[in-house]
């Protein structure tokens, strides 16, 4: 129901008859949109670095929705510290407009034009104008928040051997002003607030990692002590940064799942009379699109910890709560109920050959792969967080958020830098079970079962036999070296195991040392029958899985 070339653009232009855009089943913004993007310029209170698809698919729909009840004035601001091509291509090519399509698990669908964004920026201190402009907002005194997306990797400041990264170091010796690095160019910007009169600030890590707040502290701190020792930053920075009452550093919980964009959507949008909707590859071999497609659940806890004070977020999916909900929240979620479930999928997908998380949960092994690890190995150590009930919350993802057919997210996208996620998605839980009277390390079959698997996965050969591609991962050439000569159908000498050996005892992958928890027999055993030859991963799966005393639930 295309109305013409010049009346479906995602831009300004186009979004002057929102009439046209309603006829077509668009929910569109209902606030004066240059207004407020006047005002949140002049007095910004919300920045947030990460211009990804959670971004889109949930902050800035959460904001569109309290500005259109009329709780909200003001917008956001977004950067982009990678993928600067982002801004170009998908923001300010469409005005800072972008489109939400929310994939339910019922098949029913809605698209929403997003106009909540006033304003976006890279974080590129060669584009001067941009970082003078970033610069100027964290002068503001009606700064409040800035908020990151960055992944868990954005804070690490070392390689694999523990040594500084070449940018970091670098960083750390030319100080504030000439900062490159992700963190860095943060870190100066923060230094730009400290002389502008040392107002406050705090910095909420929204990545989907345990004890984000932690992290970002830690990163942002390093750096600051190193300006500090070196003489390249001024008397009272480290303090300010270490004051709570001036700068904080909230952790949050966040859960929303968000595929890359894709292209049976874009065509859908097209049919629909909307221009330049196909998804395309970015430099970094990324994909984007000017729309985001996600599913329709969402949370997003946070600490209530901000010392310039806050907007009024609470409602659509935001939660504001003490620090001991929030980790309680968080550890659900990526230690019990959420993460550990999709990286067992990932890695068992990727080797059966799936491309589609819904695909693999109508597979019987699979799904009761993931019911024994959610129910009875995670929940027995879990707490309850208060604000949102731990089985209820599983039932919803083994029953409707994972199997939902419209969700295009791929086993595939999972499985990157499953190294940086093992330690927390699964260590969290076996430590929980070294420290606990009333629970046996024993009893765990699944969680070994999915260190073996991917252990298998590095292999880089399927169930059939048939050689496929890895998902990135930043430790992923140190780990076909340690695995280097093992192959399929090969027999495990005492070679190869001790190579093996090197990997279990990293306590840094899996969270804890495998050999002193008791798990690495296990792990090798279900890894030695997976490598036997074709079809083996299946036989265990399917052997695990008729043994298992998992009570499974009932479609809610």
């Amino acid at each position: 129901m295309g109305k013409g070339t010049d009346n479906m653009r995602l831009d300004q232009q186009g979004l002057l008859n929102s009439g046209w855009w309603k006829e077509a089943g668009y929910d569109v913004p209902e606030y004066d949109r240059g207004q407020m993007k006047e005002r949140t310029k002049e007095n910004p209170y919300w920045i947030h670095f990460g211009a990804g698809n959670i971004f889109r698919a949930f902050l800035a729909h959460a904001v569109q929705k309290l500005l259109n009840k009329g709780l909200l004035d003001r917008g956001l601001i977004v950067a982009a510290g990678y993928n600067y091509e982002m801004i170009d291509r998908v923001y300010r090519a469409h005005d800072d407009y972008t489109i939400l399509v929310t994939l339910k698990a019922d098949g029913s669908i809605e698209k929403t034009v997003i106009g909540s964004i006033a304003e976006s920026l890279t974080l590129d201190t060669d584009n001067g104008m941009d970082f003078r402009r970033l610069k100027s907002i964290f002068e503001k005194d009606s700064l409040q928040m800035a908020s990151f997306t960055i992944t868990e990797k954005g804070y690490c400041l070392t390689d694999e051997k523990g040594d500084y990264i070449p940018d970091v170091a670098e960083d750390f010796r030319v100080g504030p002003e000439k900062a490159d690095s992700y963190i860095g160019k943060i870190v100066s910007l923060l230094y730009t607030r400290f002389q502008s009169g040392e107002k406050p600030i705090a910095l909420v890590s929204m990545d989907n990692c345990s004890r984000n707040g932690e992290k970002l502290q830690q990163a942002v701190n390093e750096y600051v002590v190193e300006w500090t020792e070196r003489g390249l930053a001024a008397p009272g920075f480290l303090e300010y940064i270490n004051n709570p009452a001036r700068v904080s550093f909230p952790w949050t919980m966040i859960d929303k799942i968000t595929p890359r964009p894709d292209a049976s959507i874009g065509k859908m949008l097209e049919k629909d009379g909307v221009e330049e909707m196909t998804p395309f590859a970015m430099s970094m071999h990324s994909y984007a699109a000017p729309f985001v497609n996600a599913e329709e659940s969402g949370y997003l806890v946070i600490e209530d910890c901000f010392p310039n004070g806050r907007a009024r977020l609470e409602g659509e999916g935001i939660y504001f709560a003490g620090r001991a909900t929030v980790e309680k929240s968080e550890r659900m979620k990526v230690c019990t109920c959420l993460n550990p479930l999709h990286t067992a999928l990932a890695v068992f997908g990727c080797l059966l050959g799936y491309d589609r998380i819904s695909d693999e949960m109508k597979d019987r092994e699979l799904h009761n792969l993931i019911c024994d690890i959610g129910y009875r190995e995670g929940l027995p150590a879990a707490e309850h967080p208060g604000i949102i009930n731990p089985a209820e919350f599983l039932d919803s993802v083994i029953n409707i958020r994972f199997p939902n057919p419209f969700m295009p997210d791929t086993p595939q996208r999972i499985a990157t830098d499953t190294s940086q996620k093992l330690a927390v998605r699964f260590g969290e839980t076996i430590k929980a079970y070294l420290e606990s009277d009333m629970l046996n390390i024993r009893d765990l079959k699944s969680i070994p079962l999915v260190f073996a698997g991917w252990l298998r996965y590095l292999i880089g050969i399927d169930d059939c036999g048939q050689p496929f591609e890895l998902s990135p991962d930043p430790l992923l050439d140190m780990l076909q070296e340690r695995i280097s000569g093992l192959h399929l159908g090969k027999q495990l000498g005492a070679e190869e195991e001790e190579r093996l050996k090197t990997l279990l005892e990293d306590d840094k992958i899996f969270g804890v040392n495998l050999y002193e928890a008791g798990m690495a027999e296990k792990v090798i055993e279900y890894y030695k029958e997976m490598m036997v030859g074709p079809g083996a991963v299946r036989g265990v799966l399917e052997r695990i899985s008729a043994s298992s005393c998992c009570v499974f639930k009932e479609r809610i």
